[in-house]
């Protein structure tokens, strides 16, 4: 899974740093507040890639006595902070220059070579989009789109995409509102058009900072992982109750599994030992991104008392 989301995150990287400078320097030559916009977009964007590699690298390293379970969640924290950045430094003051263009209005020069980098840009960007929805639609499996992202536990690639979507609408907005002001020869439609980008950037911004902040506080893992551990426990004729299965999302590819079962009563504490180890086991093979297994051997009385 982290293979897939390098090969997107670099993709993107290599589009939005090449897009950034030539965008600012159309910017500077036409003096379009979109197009100005449309920079900050672009360095906004490659400085989250490098965040989110950054993040990836930080969340591969092994567990050590100080974090036990590893350091997964990096990957979620840094997801956070790219959101936070969209939000701050793409929305904020993409729609600062759009109404500091709004009230001071200002003619663009040789617009033509703002059509040529929109251009460029726009097939950069759609090469980007198409590569990282790849991987998406590669990891997401047979989920529906708008499930892959709100039951997703890897935030990198839906990151991406909506980095990457929001940077296509952007061109999209940004060329609008040149066309308007070449028919119209009103400036306002250049602000306007800047302003529209910051409105996509937040609006991008919020949707991923919810996503992101829902897995950094912890997500149990899916349905079908859940009840599959469920299934096993229930099948053991060892077990007389299954009480409680609760799992928690260290990062995308570590689950921490905490179980309590009511025994029967006829157990040993080494036939109890030999039951634990033989359900952990058997456990972590139905997925690899089961790595802890807690079982703990509770009577279901207790363990409905101890939940009031």
């Amino acid at each position: 899974m982290a293979g897939s989301s390098k090969k997107a995150i670099f993709a993107a990287l290599i589009g939005n740093s090449l897009i950034a400078v030539t965008k600012f320097g159309a910017a500077i030559h036409t003096g379009s507040a979109a197009m100005m916009s449309e920079g900050i977009h672009s360095l906004v964007d490659t400085g989250n890639q490098i965040l989110l590699l950054w993040g990836i690298r930080s969340a591969n390293r092994p567990a050590s006595p100080e974090f036990p379970f590893g350091h997964g969640k990096e990957i979620y924290f840094w997801s956070f902070v790219v959101a936070m950045l969209i939000f701050a430094l793409g929305g904020t003051i993409s729609l600062y220059k759009g109404w500091q263009h709004l009230e001071h209005p200002t003619s663009i020069e040789n617009i033509a070579i703002n059509y040529v980098v929109l251009g460029f840009a726009v097939v950069f960007e759609t090469a980007a989009l198409w590569v990282a929805f790849k991987e998406f639609n590669l990891s997401r499996g047979s989920r529906s789109i708008v499930r892959a992202i709100v039951k997703g536990k890897d935030p990198t690639l839906f990151v991406v995409v909506f980095e990457d979507s929001a940077a296509l609408l952007g061109l999209l907005v940004a060329l609008f509102g040149l066309i308007l002001y070449q028919i119209t020869g009103n400036p306002v439609y250049d602000a306007i058009a800047s302003m529209g980008i910051g409105v996509v950037l937040i609006l991008t911004a919020l949707i991923l900072a919810i996503e992101s902040k829902s897995l950094l506080i912890g997500e149990s893992a899916d349905p079908k992982i859940v009840n599959g551990i469920r299934a096993i426990l229930g099948g053991d004729e060892r077990i007389i109750t299954v009480n409680e299965v609760a799992t928690l999302h260290m990062g995308p590819d570590f689950i921490v599994a905490t179980i309590s079962v009511d025994f029967v009563d006829a157990l040993t504490s080494t036939d109890l030992e030999q039951a634990v180890t033989q359900l952990t086991r058997t456990i972590k093979a139905t997925d690899p991104r089961i790595k802890r297994v807690f079982i703990e051997a509770e009577r279901q009385l207790d363990h409905h008392k101890g939940l009031t």
